[in-house]
């Protein structure tokens, strides 16, 4: 469905200090960074991407946007909050937990990142 997502920061550093503490909460290893200074990570066929804007312009966060990471089970969910949280990501929304989906129950974790960023942990629970 998508090659890849790429957000952008104003502070790569402050961004790699946060999204590898998500990942490697997600079981994945920590952020490269390539010649531009963009971050790359890969996990269970995605990949993330973190850069400053091309244009020059400061990075903004999309209002109404989420990007959502898949969890193995709730436990990860709570590992990868927990990791954001200190990591310099804020708790948002209801706490992290258990809601009613269309599709059933599934356990949901929010959190902005240093820059604003709405990110989203999701684990479905089987039915």
């Amino acid at each position: 469905m998508f090659s890849h997502i790429m957000i952008g920061s104003n502070d790569i550093a402050r961004s790699k200090k946060f999204y590898d503490a998500l990942f490697t909460a997600m079981g994945a290893e920590p952020g490269t960074q390539d010649a531009r200074g963009r971050l790359a990570y890969s996990h269970n066929g995605g990949r993330f991407m973190v850069s400053k804007p091309i244009d020059g312009k400061p990075a903004s966060s999309a209002n109404g946007g989420t990007i959502g990471f898949m969890m193995k089970d709730a436990k990860q969910a709570e590992a990868w909050h927990k990791a954001g949280v200190a990591n310099g990501g804020t708790s948002i929304e209801d706490p992290p937990g258990v809601r009613q989906g269309a599709a059933g129950e599934l356990y949901l974790a929010y959190l902005r990142d240093p820059d604003g960023n709405k990110l989203c942990a999701l684990y479905r629970k089987p039915a």
